[in-house]
């Protein structure tokens, strides 16, 4: 039982090495699309800004991808469309961007997850959703994201270049390791 244990430990930190190895690349290009069509291309759009991505390529990681949603609204949106309150100063003034990855047999679909959205998303969030259809191995290689059930995100700096990368459902201690990472900067 150790014996599984130990390899368990073993494949998690070569994980985490793995996927440490992104920060400081750049983050790979990307075209994508808002919910009213218009194009946004990354890294170039946001070059100048701090942002923070995150990518879902399947259908679980998609729903993760929504735990995050709320959260990042309320510590880095809400003071932009002025409902920070009091300490709407002290708030970080980065660019937030959520990308459901359409690829595939599945890139079809990428046009009726755009009307669902145009739905059922708050309108406050729509801005900052985006849609990607195309290849999918450019930037699993790039950003080394191979468990397609859960979330990544990369916090890019102005420069274009990823500086924290985490993954999965939201948790506050991964917010607050995203806040000290942009702290940093």
């Amino acid at each position: 039982m150790k014996y599984f244990a130990l390899i368990a430990v073993s494949l998690m930190a070569i994980s985490q090495l793995s996927f440490a190895q992104v920060v400081e690349n750049p983050f790979p290009e990307m075209e994508a699309e808002t919910v009213e069509d218009k194009t946004v291309q990354l890294p170039a759009d946001i070059k100048g800004r701090i942002s923070l991505i995150g990518m879902a390529y399947s259908k679980k990681s998609e729903e993760a991808l929504t735990s995050w949603m709320n959260p990042v609204f309320n510590t880095f949106i809400k003071q932009k469309l002025g409902g920070g309150g009091l300490f709407a100063s002290f708030a970080h003034d980065i660019d937030v961007y959520f990308i459901p990855m359409f690829t595939g047999i599945k890139a079809a679909a990428k046009g009726t997850a755009k009307r669902k959205a145009a739905k059922g998303v708050d309108a406050r969030l729509l801005p900052y959703v985006l849609f990607y259809s195309g290849s999918l191995k450019p930037y699993k290689e790039a950003l080394d994201f191979e468990k397609r059930d859960i979330p990544y995100f990369f916090l890019v700096d102005k420069q274009g270049n990823i500086v924290y990368a985490t993954s999965g459902e939201y948790t506050s201690k991964k917010m607050a390791a995203i806040e000290e990472a942009i702290d940093g900067l």
